[in-house]
């Protein structure tokens, strides 16, 4: 069992980071080197602090993890040393641990037994520690691939390469199937490759698990938009079943702000993509923040990514602004009792490293110059609230006008579902009100033999719900192919977590 008294020994850790000017000369990954001893020494000793707390919510679906993945079981591994039983144990849950242990914001330290009080020194380090279990798997190669030597001869074609699509992927050539990726973009990845910025996550640590699922049967077809370049007919004959793990990456607008139109007005994708597409090599960004002010529209993941990349490219400053208040720096009770995921202030590593951030604040409107180009942007004091029907309100509580230099603003304001495209008109699939596509409970369209997951049925979300849907629609094609399957399902399609 772990020791009972760990988290009385030793306090949260977190993996330390490199000094901040070193950061903003590069893109790479913001956490400073160790040697494998020290950062396993220190994992060692942050794994010691899991209480064994019997009820762990920190593997509970709807408050944790929804992949289920064994927390106190891999653990308890790593603080003995165990790193071989540890990555099997991660592994037998979690197709791609370092993709979670480096992006996901970690919903199971939100429902860890030592949250519950900041007395108790923090949450367990959980994502330090699987991120690690991850890399020592691959440093000492206990990552390999898992190469099945009976094949059903059926066919399944995943059109979409993020986390989803690959989660699925994987699971159904595990299975036996033979499965082709489909890709509209030149590299396989998605989000992860194209959206992520290289300090999140180095592409090398995708590339690495897209070698290994190229071994184990998996193909790849890149620069194919379905229902275009194939045709749904063709998909249709040539597959027994389809998943659609398309994402949902409508980003939302908001064109009644005065000025939207000028040049230097962004969507975040539009800065983001080929920001990332310049450093696979592909030539300059044509959307760079270099010598510019930067506003940025929106507080969540998007925002503070493009916050990083800006600063990057040698921004002149980088402003962040968010419409509700600045959010409270430890868990208030009442507004999110544990083992909810809390409302309070999320710093990243990008804020640490320059600019600033405004709360309560929106922009009234953008102003141009004689060329067009946006100049200056206008902000009013705002509060957020919900009219008779539920429907969100920023109204402005004062008169007084701020004016900031902004040569480049980006919205990045969340996604509002499932991009319109020739493959769900061919497969006569409408999307729901809320911009997604909608399934049964066996995660079946309403297209015969065509299956959602991820983001495309759940909406933009985190990366560990995509691999948990990944998983589960991988059993349900399995199931559907075969009459039964092994394969693990973690989540239902109508799984949520828990909230208040």
């Amino acid at each position: 069992m772990a020791d009972p008294k760990g988290f009385l020994k030793h306090s949260r850790a977190d993996a330390p980071k490199r000094p901040t000017d070193e950061r903003l000369g590069d893109w790479h990954e913001v956490y400073a080197a160790l040697s494998a001893e020290d950062r396993n020494e220190q994992v060692s000793t942050q794994a010691a602090r899991c209480m064994d707390c019997g009820i762990p919510f920190c593997h509970s679906g709807s408050a944790g993890c929804p992949l289920g993945n064994l927390i106190p079981e891999w653990n308890n591994m790593v603080r003995r040393g165990q790193w071989e039983m540890a990555s099997d144990r991660l592994h037998a849950t979690n197709n791609f641990p370092e993709f979670t242990g480096k992006l996901c914001p970690a919903p199971c330290e939100a429902g860890c037994v030592l949250a519950i009080s900041p007395e108790a020194g923090g949450a367990v380090a959980i994502k330090r520690v699987e991120e690690t279990i991850a890399e020592v798997g691959w440093e000492n190669s206990y990552v390999s691939p898992r190469i099945t030597e009976e094949h059903t001869g059926k066919r399944v074609a995943v059109v979409g390469s993020g986390p989803a699509g690959l989660a699925a992927a994987q699971q159904l050539t595990r299975a036996g199937h033979e499965v082709t990726v489909y890709e509209r973009d030149d590299r396989i990845g998605g989000l992860m490759r194209y959206g992520i910025p290289e300090f999140k996550m180095e592409k090398s640590a995708l590339d690495r698990r897209l070698a290994q699922m190229r071994e184990e049967g998996t193909k790849f077809v890149t620069g194919c938009e379905v229902g275009a370049d194939l045709t749904v007919d063709d998909l249709r004959a040539g597959h027994d079943a389809v998943v659609l793990a398309v994402g949902a990456l409508r980003g939302r607008d908001d064109t009644t702000i005065p000025g939207r139109e000028l040049d230097g007005v962004h969507l975040a994708m539009e800065h983001l993509v080929p920001a990332n597409k310049e450093l696979e090599g592909d030539g300059p960004t044509p959307i760079s923040a270099e010598g510019k002010h930067v506003i940025i529209l929106g507080g969540g993941d998007t925002g503070a990514d493009c916050y990083g990349t800006a600063t990057r490219q040698g921004a002149l400053s980088v402003t962040q602004l968010d419409n509700y208040p600045q959010p409270p720096g430890e868990r208030d009770d009442d507004l999110s009792p544990w083992p909810v995921w809390p409302y309070v202030l999320r710093t990243y590593p990008a804020h640490e490293e320059a600019g600033e951030r405004k709360f309560a604040v929106a922009i009234e409107s953008f102003v141009g110059d004689a060329e067009g180009r946006v100049r200056t942007v206008r902000l009013r004091h705002v509060e957020v609230s919900r009219d008779e029907n539920g429907r969100r309100q920023v109204v402005p509580v004062s008169d007084e006008i701020e004016e900031l230099p902004c040569d480049l603003a980006l919205l990045a304001i969340g996604f509002e579902g499932v991009e319109r495209m020739p493959l769900l008109d061919g497969l006569g699939i409408e999307l729901t009100k809320r911009g997604t596509i909608g399934s049964g409970s066996n995660w079946e369209t309403t297209a015969p033999d065509v299956f959602v997951c991820g983001d495309a049925h759940r909406g933009a979300s985190l990366v560990v719900w995509a691999i948990a849907e990944g998983r589960s629609v991988a059993h349900a094609v399995d199931s559907h192919l075969m009459g039964t399957s092994e394969l693990p399902s973690p989540v239902h399609p109508t799984a949520l977590p828990l909230a208040v």
